[in-house]
């Protein structure tokens, strides 16, 4: 069972002389988190709309964990008749404690001056004991997935019990207008599962992976207006599953796909998979400890 965490962002897409608002669809499985052995890979789609056939027809024959948002697109893949059976869905603590941190960012309240909303000390309490679960997780980054069941179990596991009443003690007292019963109510209608990592050692604390590897199209955007077409945005998402899938495996793209590009017309079919760059790398590894 693998894991993957995903996004998609806007991204403009010119369609007769105007742009519409489409998506880059991004899934990224890295499992060093938990000392897994599968190399790390991204993979991107563009779409038109945001609506859920897209990560459907992705994830067709998907089956292990999804890291992400609450996003209902997603709905789909958990359904208990799905085949090749049902994902299982992991929620990112990442996204829950944004909500809370907007609400106390003492800072840029600083900055608003006069305007600025009111600090709600229940977000920034919330913000405290998330980071708590946080701090742990960075004790246990890169062990084996058993390894980090154990200290979830001795060490997340009772903190996760006491942020739960907190939050539903908290939410009773709280009226329907308050802004950070919104950020709670999030968080409490989906709480098995935001815990869903205490039982599953493989299972990461946020999807940050997969918001990672978007920062070459949030970059990019400063040096672009938009995709030209359809086809245009599909070939950007061809070239940015190539490009961060070397960059995860730490393989220089421009040396890798110069060197593929060169060799691949005289390679089999049944031996394309040797230049996947996890294997170019081990073979250019290979050759230089040779010569």
């Amino acid at each position: 069972m693998k894991s993957l965490r995903p996004t998609h962002p806007t991204v403009p897409i010119l369609a007769k002389g105007k742009t519409v608002k489409g998506h880059i669809w991004t899934y990224v499985r890295d499992d060093r988190p938990f000392g897994g052995r599968a190399p790390p890979a991204a993979l991107y789609y563009a779409s038109r709309d945001r609506r859920h056939e897209h990560p459907v027809r992705h994830l067709r024959d998907f089956a292990g964990i999804l890291q992400a948002d609450a996003y209902d697109g997603y709905n789909e893949l958990y359904k208990p008749s799905r085949l090749p059976g049902p994902v299982t869905s992991a929620l990112c603590w990442a996204h829950a404690r944004r909500q809370f941190f907007e609400l106390a960012d003492i800072a840029a309240n600083a900055r608003r001056g006069k305007n600025a909303a009111a600090i709600s000390p229940v977000a920034l309490e919330a913000v405290r004991r998330i980071d708590v679960l946080f701090d742990i997780e960075r004790g246990i980054n890169g062990l084996d997935a058993e390894e980090r069941l154990r200290v979830r179990h001795e060490q997340s596991a009772p903190h996760l019990t006491v942020l739960e009443a907190w939050l539903r003690d908290e939410r009773a007292r709280l009226s329907r207008s308050a802004s950070v019963a919104e950020p709670i109510d999030y968080m409490l209608k989906r709480w098995d599962r935001f815990a869903r990592f205490i039982d599953d050692g493989r299972i990461c604390l946020t999807n940050n992976a997969a918001e990672r590897a978007l920062r070459g199209f949030a970059l990019g955007r400063k040096s672009w207006l938009f995709a030209g077409s359809e086809r245009g945005a599909d070939r950007a998402a061809v070239m940015a599953t190539l490009i961060m899938t070397a960059k995860l495996n730490d393989v220089d793209p421009l040396a890798w796909l110069a060197d593929v590009l060169a060799r691949i017309a005289g390679i089999r079919q049944g031996r394309l998979h040797e230049l996947l760059p996890w294997a170019w790398k081990c073979a250019a590894s290979a050759i230089a400890q040779a010569a």
